[in-house]
């Protein structure tokens, strides 16, 4: 019983409140909020480097969509197929809850990349400023997750072990017991992550090698995902039995990705560190597009 005696009893509701036909969570305030304070660091980061701050907006909206319907039908791709398949409308119910973060990556990326072309920046600087904002958007759905009770850990004795009364789905003998709050685990390494990233980020600004940030992001993140999910419970039921569950699956292309891109950081001997609008200032300021805008 010294287990159940040591762990914390993590009973929070979800909701924060009910206003009208308005149902308020947690989790969907952890979600908008990197939107709201990556703004922010995005207009400092941009400003810095004499980038105006309008772009700032223009890459939140792409953002903001990209992450949606990425995670979204990444959830319905990667997780419940079948369900799509039987009622493709199921796909805009996202009320009913069901978000991939392997699916906000590739939305993230397909937005970016439509950002780049369209407003003529170099693709990769645009990914080395914006994994910055990504770090800490991944600590707050991690946190979401946490309010929510989901995304839970296997069970463990560790004195920081969590017990979710909330997640029916996983009591052993009808009783839910201590388990690793990896949503905790998640979060804190993309705090990690957002330090350590713009740190390197601040000691290099417009000299930061092209697919450097990016690609260490990338091959930190999802390393630690596929580690991390040693630790979980399995979310869906034909994960059991594996060898390696889905979101390690989808992890181990990105490390590789990541890999070959962070291989390549600023060697690109006529692009070594991207480009970007340099329009705020003088106009002598401003910088003439060099190279091409994908990697």
């Amino acid at each position: 019983m010294q287990p159940f005696l040591a762990a914390i009893y993590w009973n929070v509701n979800p909701i924060i409140a009910h206003i009208g036909p308005l149902t308020l969570r947690w989790y969907g305030l952890f979600f908008m909020l990197p939107f709201i304070l990556g703004t922010f660091i995005l207009t400092h980061i941009y400003r810095s480097e004499r980038v105006s701050p309008q772009w700032v907006d223009v890459i939140t909206i792409y953002m903001l969509i990209g992450t949606i319907v990425g995670a979204r039908l990444g959830h319905m791709l990667f997780y419940d197929l079948d369900a799509l398949i039987a009622d493709p409308m199921v796909v805009f119910r996202i009320w009913q809850g069901g978000l991939a973060s392997h699916g906000a990556t590739i939305g993230i990326l397909f937005a970016c990349w439509l950002f780049a072309r369209n407003n003529k920046f170099d693709y990769l600087w645009v990914l080395d400023r914006i994994v910055i904002v990504v770090a800490l958007g991944g600590a707050c759905i991690r946190t979401g997750n946490l309010m929510n009770s989901e995304i839970v850990g296997k069970p463990t004795d560790v004195p920081w072990a969590f017990i979710f009364p909330r997640d029916t789905e996983h009591l052993i003998q009808g009783v839910a017991v201590p388990r690793h709050p990896t949503q905790i685990y998640e979060a804190l390494f993309c705090i990690f992550l957002l330090v350590l990233l713009y740190s390197m980020w601040n000691r290099t600004k417009e000299r930061t090698p092209r697919g450097q940030l990016f690609g260490l992001f990338v091959v930190l993140l999802f390393t630690q995902r596929f580690l991390g999910e040693y630790l979980k419970e399995n979310q869906v039921a034909f994960e059991n039995g594996h060898l390696f569950n889905q979101g390690q699956l989808l992890s181990i292309p990105l490390v590789f990705i990541g890999l070959w891109v962070l291989w390549r950081a600023g060697k690109d001997p006529q692009n070594p560190h991207g480009y970007a609008p340099r329009d705020l200032g003088k106009k002598g300021d401003q910088q003439p597009a060099i190279g091409t805008a994908t990697s």
